[in-house]
């Protein structure tokens, strides 16, 4: 690519932080230097599951953190996933490195992903097993859809939502390994906890969790 249509992309394609939306200089990172220096990290909180053994997050789901996530799951803001990636990468790196024998993520039944024409959680596990260096697999399939989970009161409601939404197609797959999830946000952990579920009585030894955000409790 030459000098002048990196220019013209920079004029009319401005790179921009993915939190508070200032524009950055060409090649820089999606995440400015401000906003890095005070993103709402987690610092080592974790939640456990009925049926995963640990979730980690690397952010807190609020302010500017919880708005650039609603874009990108639904206003389009596909290119924030390198970045999401990066941040999932570098949780998983510090506290679950060594603990998983299979990365893997939380589908998208496939109406929602013919509407929204990308899977947010799959391009967050691809873009942080890019940087791990650890292919992706799919080991679960969302059978059919649901009524969205940020639409439920309780827990017993999102549990009640979401059972029965999801499939192991490939038990062998997965029996007698330890299967790293990774989704979007966790808020009560329901969804994590159905699929880690399901994978459990298709023969797996341990399910964990990443995410990108947790709900501030």
């Amino acid at each position: 690519m030459s000098r002048a249509t990196d220019w013209l992309l920079d004029v009319f394609f401005p790179t921009k932080c993915i939190l508070c939306r200032k524009r950055l200089a060409p090649g820089k990172p999606s995440i400015c230097p401000a906003c890095q220096s005070t993103m709402p990290v987690t610092d080592g909180m974790r939640i456990r599951g009925d049926f995963f053994s640990e979730c980690v997050s690397a952010l807190y789901y609020e302010g500017a953190v919880k708005e650039a996530i609603l874009r990108y799951k639904f206003g389009g803001a596909e290119a924030y996933a390198p970045a999401f990636g990066e941040l999932v990468a570098e949780r998983i790196y510090q506290d679950l490195d060594g603990k998983y024998d299979i990365l893997s993520w939380v589908p998208l039944a496939p109406d929602h992903l013919r509407r929204r024409g990308y899977d947010q959680a799959y391009l967050i596990a691809k873009n942080a097993g890019d940087r791990l260096c650890r292919p992706v697999v799919p080991v679960l399939k969302k059978k059919r859809n649901v009524r969205a989970q940020s639409g439920t009161k309780t827990k017993d409601q999102r549990r009640a939502n979401i059972a029965g939404a999801y499939t192991v197609p490939d038990p062998a797959a997965v029996t007698g390994k330890r299967v790293l999830l990774i989704d979007d946000i966790v808020t009560t952990g329901s969804t994590l906890s159905e699929c880690a579920k399901m994978l459990l009585m298709a023969g797996a030894e341990d399910v964990m969790c990443a995410t990108l955000a947790m709900t501030p409790k």
